[in-house]
């Protein structure tokens, strides 16, 4: 098997996050590779987003384009079925006795990542790119700088392969999300922000505000707000 260090796989949901970090990729790498997950989320609305954002994405920069390759999209069902969160079923948002919010999946990101992994060393691809984030989130464990280095050192030795995880939102808040974005793809990529991607849990697309789509009450929508508030001054 051959690898290339000019070649990624990108986590992609179809996000905010995720998509800024699809950009930031294609800005640094020859060939850019994507995977999705189906996992039962409320805000299954996401993996309709996904195709429109790539297309859009496309045809927003020709570069862009080219560097673009395969998109994967992974049936994880089992991983709602299994999960007792608000992400996954219709249960009120709210916070649980151990300080984290209902919206936690346990293993979510652990499971991505894995999956990733194989997807990646099928593919000859040893960098993998996620959206995960310290500074401003949700308190969630497997968001965590320290969580991302134990999976690198698991799936390096699990798979006797070099992987390394980038995650170049890791230190920074929503706010300058919103900035690198904009410096990324200028207007055109914010515009894409703001149009084609989804976070709002509760999926909803109904309502159309300033910074994008969604509720504007739950805690992605919360943050999304803040972020675009703060960008825009």
């Amino acid at each position: 098997m051959s690898t290339d260090t000019n070649n990624t796989l990108v986590l992609f949901s179809g996000g905010q996050d995720s998509t800024t970090c699809l950009a930031w990729a294609l800005e640094r790498y020859a060939h850019i590779e994507t995977v999705g997950f189906d996992y039962g989320q409320r805000h299954s609305i996401e993996m309709d987003c996904r195709p429109r954002v790539l297309d859009a994405m496309r045809e927003s920069n020709p570069d862009w384009a080219n560097r673009l390759g395969e998109d994967h999209v992974i049936d994880l069902g089992v991983l709602g079925e299994i999960s007792d969160t608000s992400l996954t079923s219709d249960a009120e948002i709210r916070m649980n006795e151990n300080g984290l919010p209902n919206t936690f999946v346990p293993g979510r990101n652990l499971i991505f990542l894995t999956f990733a992994a194989a997807v990646a060393y099928r593919r000859g691809i040893k960098i993998i790119v996620a959206g995960v984030c310290e500074t401003d989130y949700s308190g969630y464990p497997d968001c965590r700088n320290d969580t991302m280095q134990a999976m690198q050192n698991a799936l390096t030795l699990g798979m006797d392969e070099p992987f390394v995880i980038e995650t170049p939102l890791m230190w920074i808040d929503k706010a300058e999300t919103w900035a690198m974005t904009e410096d990324l793809g200028g207007k055109a990529l914010v515009d894409i922000i703001v149009e084609e991607t989804h976070t709002c849990y509760l999926g909803e697309r109904g309502k159309r505000h300033d910074w994008g789509y969604g509720c504007g009450t739950c805690p992605s929508c919360e943050l999304r707000r803040n972020g675009w508030n703060a960008y825009t001054g």
